[in-house]
């Protein structure tokens, strides 16, 4: 019996993220188990993308750490196999995605 092993899928999985605060630079922190992306400032208006290929054998997660101010976010901005589009907008009261229709991802909190 042969065996043959196709050549894996050249599909990129991505991540964007747009800084929609009311004048306000957003600190972005982004990892996955190995890849530390490390912090950026996004400056009003801006997006920080990333792309990358997935995990042969599934698993690709990256997740983020947001800062303004006093107020954090974390989330899952990625998850290989979950159906999301790794598209995000940041607002005063929150992180926006879009799959069928706008949801809120997650809320700001104080440390």
């Amino acid at each position: 019996m042969m065996i043959i092993m196709e050549r894996p899928c050249s599909v990129q999985g991505s991540v964007t993220i747009t800084n929609h605060l009311t004048q306000k630079v957003l600190i972005v922190h982004c990892r996955s188990k190995d890849n530390d992306l490390g912090a950026h400032a996004v400056d009003v208006g801006a997006t920080i993308h990333w792309s990358f290929g997935p995990n042969l054998f599934g698993g690709t997660l990256f997740w983020c750490k947001l800062a303004v101010q006093d107020r954090r976010i974390s989330f899952v901005a990625y998850e290989q196999g979950v159906e999301n589009r790794g598209i995000w907008f940041v607002h005063d009261d929150g992180v926006y995605g879009t799959h069928t229709k706008v949801f809120l991802k997650a809320a700001w909190t104080r440390p």
